[in-house]
């Protein structure tokens, strides 16, 4: 027998968020180990606010919506907000009951800029190494970095001095067979950002180099670094991070053919690093000798060491930092920061399921 299709506009609903997300969802684990996270951060969240005046939007529930964002690609504040509307899931991760009113976006973006510094960023992502430090290697180590392009298009890309073709009727200006380079050049959009190719025969685009330092055993990221892209940065971001790793032992530090320096090798050998770069020996010599390519442990660093491409895709593609939606070094590196973090929580949610 077929049903009545019965509508009505009102309900009356006596079953909270909590009861219908099941048990063995996956944002469970995460969700705890957020809360806990934010509890540890509220004297720091304290500071940033003052103690009169119309109550803001609640940091905890901010960073819960961010995190969100990442995890389901969700492209905008606007439509955060819209999922938040009517998206149980949603609204039991973030903390809100059925019936309560979901923020204006405008207001959201607002809020969302106090919390956009590299100290909350960087406070947030300890803590959830705090969580996986079972989980972690101490004595094997990957360092990579990834371009991240900018918001910015390759007509924003002028001179500095003013000079050029003027621009046309709709404000563009016609760059074909100019040469362009970051000495006499800048975006207009995001004058941070800088013009850049990864490899040869790629195309040259706005952006930043992420980089990060990972331990071989789980693949979770332990250092995140945002620099201008240039040929150096690097190099320069690994022995910076490097510095960061715990003394008392030898460890090694793996890396492709881009870190086969002989300054690098030689300043990694001071540190009491076993450098365990992959040897670029086209038309050159290697830095990597014998020494170290001898032994097995090279050839299974070698091996580990592909497994940070894994976090560049995950954080491109799901955390959406192909292309990102913020301008200037500081705004961007929280997000690279803060993106590492989730993929840290997703990397430690999958460990302790295993356990």
């Amino acid at each position: 027998m077929r049903g009545d299709d019965n509508q009505q506009e009102g309900i009356f609903s006596y079953i909270s968020p909590e009861k219908r997300v099941p048990a063995d969802h996956p944002l469970r684990p995460i969700r705890k180990m957020v809360d806990e996270i934010l509890k540890e951060m509220s004297p720091q969240f304290a500071k940033l606010y003052s103690d009169v005046g119309r109550p803001s939007i609640a940091p905890e529930r901010l960073l819960r919506s961010l995190l969100l964002q990442i995890f389901y690609s969700v492209r905008s504040e606007r439509m955060l907000i819209e999922q938040l509307q009517y998206n149980l899931l949603f609204r039991w991760f973030v903390g809100m009951e059925m019936d309560e009113v979901v923020w204006n976006h405008a207001v959201f973006s607002k809020n969302r800029e106090r919390l956009l510094n590299e100290e909350i960023a960087e406070g947030f992502f300890r803590r959830v190494l705090e969580r996986a430090k079972p989980h972690m290697s101490d004595e094997h180590f990957t360092v990579d970095g990834t371009l991240i392009e900018a918001w910015a298009s390759q007509k924003s890309f002028r001179r500095k001095d003013g000079k050029g073709n003027p621009p046309g009727a709709g404000g563009e200006v016609d760059f074909h067979g100019e040469k362009r380079k970051n000495q006499t050049h800048a975006s207009t959009t995001d004058p941070d950002a800088r013009l850049f190719k990864k490899s040869k025969g790629s195309e040259a685009k706005l952006g930043y180099l992420g980089h990060v330092l990972m331990e071989n055993r789980n693949g979770l990221l332990l250092r995140t670094f945002l620099t201008e892209a240039h040929g150096r940065a690097e190099r320069d971001a690994a022995m910076l991070m490097a510095e960061t790793i715990p003394g008392g032992k030898r460890v090694t530090l793996a890396g492709d053919k881009n870190y086969d320096t002989q300054e690098l090798v030689r300043e990694l050998r001071g540190m009491n690093i076993t450098p365990h770069v992959a040897q670029n020996d086209t038309n050159r010599r290697s830095a990597v000798d014998e020494r170290t390519t001898r032994h097995a442990g090279y050839e299974v660093s070698q091996r580990k060491r592909k497994r940070v491409e894994q976090s560049f895709g995950w954080m491109k593609m799901v955390g959406m930092l192909k292309k990102v939606k913020l301008r200037g070094i500081d705004k961007v590196g929280w997000l690279f920061t803060f993106t590492a973090a989730a993929y840290n929580l997703c990397r430690l949610r999958n460990l302790m399921a295993r356990a």
